[in-house]
C-alpha cells in the first residue's frame, strides 16, 4: 500500500491499524533544536481521543503518546521521530459479522476490489483511528510554527442544520474549547449538542462544518503552479476521513458576485520599521492569492459528512452477491465533527511546517554592501 505519507521537507508517514497492536507517525525533515513539549503533544491528543464525553463513541482509549526515536533532552535532534500509541480498547469481536459483508457508506468494498483482502475489525487501515497519528505530528509542526507566532484555531461552525451565525470575526475563538462540541458560541453549542443527542438516540448519525483560521502568517507561502496553498490544504482536509468538501475564503459564494464586489483593494502603510507593508480591506481571497499567502488571515471551511456506521438496520450484500441485512455494532460517534477540530488543525499545520520550510528555499537573501 502506498500513499501513507504526507509533505515533501516536514514530511511524515504513518502506520497501523484500528485494532492492531497501535498506531503511530514518523517524521522526517524537522529542523534540529526544536523544544519538544510531550505535555503539549498529549494534551492535543486528548481534543480528538475516543470517550471524552457523551456525544462521542465509548471506546475508551486513553491514547498515551510514547516517544521511540528522534529526541533528546527535550529537543529535536533532526533525525527521524517516531511516536507510538498502542491501542488498549479495541473490541474486535464486535466485527466479525463483516467478515464477508460491506457496510454501506464504508471503504469495505472498495478495499476488497482493490487488495482482494481486507482487515474487517473495525475498517483497518481505513478506520478514522489512523488520524490520532496524524494529530501527533500535527502537534509537534504547530510547535514549529509557535516559534515564528503562526496561530491556528479550528472550530465547529455547522452540526446537521445548526449552523453559527455569522463569521469566525465575530467570536471569540479561545471559547472553542468551553463545551463538548467545540463551538465558540455557547447558545449554538447548545443546540448543536441537543440536535446530535436527539441523532444518537434514534440510532442515527449527523454531519457537518469545522471552519478553521490562521493567524499571523506571513506573505509567500505556497508554491505555483501545482503546489498552490489552498491546493495543498485542500489535499491535506479531503484527506481527512469523512471530508466530503473543502472552500476557502469566499469559496463557492463567489460564484454569484461580480469583480467589483469580490476583489479585495490593497492598501499600504509602513511597518515598525518603517518599511512599506501591505494589506486588503476586504478578505475574500481567504488570505491566499496566486497560490501564496498573502499575510491576511487565511481562513477555510471542512464538510464532513454523517457517519456510515448507524445503529439501524441496512441493507447490503455479502462477498458472494448475497443480500445480507447489517445493523451497527460496537461504539462509534454519531457525530465525528466535534473530535475532527484537532485533526483539522493538525493536517493544516503539516501543509504550513511544509511549506515554511519550503519557502526558505525560494530566493537568496542579498547581503548589504
Amino acid at each position: 500500500m502506498s500513499g501513507n505519507s504526507f509533505g515533501q521537507i516536514f514530511r511524515i508517514s504513518t502506520f497501523g491499524e484500528s485494532h492492531g497492536a497501535g498506531i503511530g507517525v514518523v517524521i522526517d525533515g524537522c529542523p534540529a533544536g526544536l523544544p519538544i513539549d510531550l505535555d503539549y503533544i498529549q494534551e492535543h491528543l486528548n481534543r480528538r481521543r475516543p470517550g471524552q464525553s457523551s456525544i462521542s463513541t465509548a471506546r475508551n482509549e486513553k491514547d498515551k503518546v510514547e516517544i521511540l526515536s528522534g529526541i533528546f533532552q527535550g529537543m529535536s535532534t533532526g533525525t527521524p521521530m517516531a511516536f507510538l500509541i498502542r491501542n488498549e480498547d479495541h473490541q474486535s469481536d464486535d466485527y466479525t459479522h463483516l467478515e464477508n459483508a460491506y457496510r454501506p457508506g464504508h471503504a469495505d468494498l472498495t478495499y476488497d476490489q482493490k487488495y482482494g483482502f481486507r482487515d474487517h475489525r473495525g475498517g483497518g487501515r481505513s478506520s478514522a483511528r489512523e488520524t490520532a497519528a496524524r494529530v501527533v505530528a500535527g502537534a509537534v509542526a504547530q510547535l514549529l510554527l509557535l516559534q515564528e507566532g503562526i496561530q491556528i484555531k479550528a472550530f465547529v461552525s455547522k452540526v446537521g442544520t445548526i449552523q453559527l451565525p455569522g463569521d469566525y470575526t465575530e467570536y471569540d475563538l479561545e471559547n472553542t474549547e468551553e463545551n463538548i462540541v467545540r463551538c465558540p458560541d455557547p447558545s449554538t453549542a447548545e443546540k448543536m449538542i441537543q440536535i446530535i443527542e436527539e441523532v444518537k438516540s434514534a440510532g442515527d448519525t449527523l454531519g457537518g462544518i469545522i471552519s478553521c483560521v490562521v493567524k499571523h502568517l506571513p506573505a509567500g507561502l505556497g508554491e505555483p503552479v501545482f503546489d498552490k496553498l489552498q491546493a495543498e490544504l485542500g489535499k491535506a482536509m479531503l484527506s481527512i476521513n469523512a471530508v466530503k468538501g473543502f472552500e476557502y475564503g469566499s469559496g463557492f459564494q463567489s460564484s454569484s458576485m461580480r469583480g467589483t464586489e469580490h476583489n479585495d483593494q490593497i492598501v499600504a502603510g509602513t511597518d515598525a520599521s518603517g518599511h512599506p507593508r501591505f494589506r486588503t480591506l476586504s478578505n475574500n481571497s481567504g488570505g491566499i492569492q496566486g497560490g501564496i499567502s498573502n499575510g491576511q488571515d487565511v481562513y477555510f471551511r471542512v464538510a464532513f459528512k454523517p457517519v456510515s456506521t448507524i445503529q439501524q438496520q441496512q441493507d447490503s450484500v455479502d462477498k458472494q452477491g448475497n443480500t445480507v441485512v447489517l445493523e451497527g455494532k460496537g461504539r462509534h460517534d454519531p457525530c465525528v465533527v466535534p473530535r475532527a477540530v484537532p485533526i483539522v488543525e493538525a493536517m493544516t499545520a503539516l501543509v504550513l511546517a511544509d511549506l515554511w520550510l519550503r519557502n526558505k528555499t525560494s530566493r537568496i537573501e542579498k547581503k548589504p554592501l
